[in-house]
């Protein structure tokens, strides 16, 4: 009689309680079921958040109960409901992979998977830049100096080409490269690892030209850190410089509250108001879907000639 074969995996049972270790161990499998490196800094960030909430004090028990109390905690610091959902959405997954590792007990986790979101009541507000705010935001670096032509062009093709930070600073020299008789960065590596094709504006093309040619920048990444003595120094540049980037210049330029994608979204906007088409646009953003495109150009209710200044029940003139 054949023998049967003895399972390679540990005889885990599942458990109720969840320690450090099983904590730690799930969040690894978390992570590396990840292939984005912006994905697995947001989740690692989420997971740490949770887990020092998790052992601050003794629990029963990891089910739906801790995790109901988790967005009580989550609504009381006064997140938004987008945020709420997407940290609740981690710690599913966590108990997810704790319950795959055999850490968790499966009945566990199915009751935190029917934990339900925050509803999202109305619309949160975009912020979107002017055509005149967004020609005095590129123009504010000064142009006689290196950093000012780096930052010149960064601020030009945040806005113009629609990038986001992460993209902005991987962004090298063999990328930009002509199409059709036209600018372009060629196969860049957005997020979740899709590739797109973003046209150049000539302008832009020229800022960076100033840039690169004053900073003998000639392979490898466009940007770089710039010195207070003003050389260039390493090879890149990390995507909280071009956060100080955008904020240093919009407090000059007098605009309030002005983050890195508020560009992005203005690069969005600006383009359908100068007549792009919606699918276009998308291609340049590189959304998958056509919504949230949409979301990015946002509503603009006009008070001048408004929708209902001749609704045909108004006294003649």
């Amino acid at each position: 009689m054949a023998r049967k074969a003895k399972s390679t995996k540990p005889n885990q049972t599942p458990k109720a309680v969840l320690k450090l270790p099983d904590l730690d161990q799930a969040k690894s499998a978390v992570l590396n079921s990840l292939s984005s490196a912006d994905a697995q800094r947001g989740y690692r960030h989420a997971i740490d958040e949770f887990i020092e909430w998790y052992c601050s004090e003794p629990r029963l028990s990891f089910n739906r109960s801790v995790v109901l109390r988790y967005r009580i905690h989550l609504e009381s610091r006064k997140l938004a409901p987008g945020t709420v959902n997407l940290r609740l959405g981690v710690v599913r997954r966590l108990a997810y992979e704790a319950a795959d590792c055999g850490l968790l007990s499966p009945d566990l986790a199915a009751g935190i998977r029917r934990v339900k979101g925050v509803k999202k009541l109305g619309v949160r507000l975009g912020n979107w830049l002017t055509v005149e705010q967004a020609t005095t935001l590129w123009q504010t670096p000064p142009d006689d100096r290196l950093k000012g032509k780096r930052d010149r062009a960064l601020l030009a093709a945040l806005l113009a080409c629609g990038l986001r930070r992460q993209e902005a600073v991987s962004l090298e020299m063999r990328h930009v490269q002509q199409r059709e008789d036209h600018w372009a960065i060629v196969d860049l590596h957005g997020k979740a690892g899709h590739t797109r094709t973003v046209p150049v504006p000539d302008w832009v093309k020229m800022l960076l030209d100033r840039w690169t040619q004053a900073a003998v920048i000639q392979t490898g990444k466009i940007f770089r850190r710039v010195t207070k003595a003003g050389t260039v120094w390493g090879a890149g540049m990390t995507e909280k410089v071009v956060w100080h980037v955008v904020r240093e210049y919009a407090a000059a330029a007098s605009i309030a509250t002005l983050a890195p994608h508020d560009l992005r979204r203005s690069c969005a906007r600006l383009c359908h108001s100068a007549g792009g088409e919606l699918d276009q646009i998308q291609f340049l953003l590189g959304h998958v879907s056509i919504q949230t495109t949409e979301r990015y150009l946002g509503c603009k209710q006009r008070i001048k000639a408004a929708v209902n200044d001749r609704l045909g029940i108004e006294p003649p003139a």
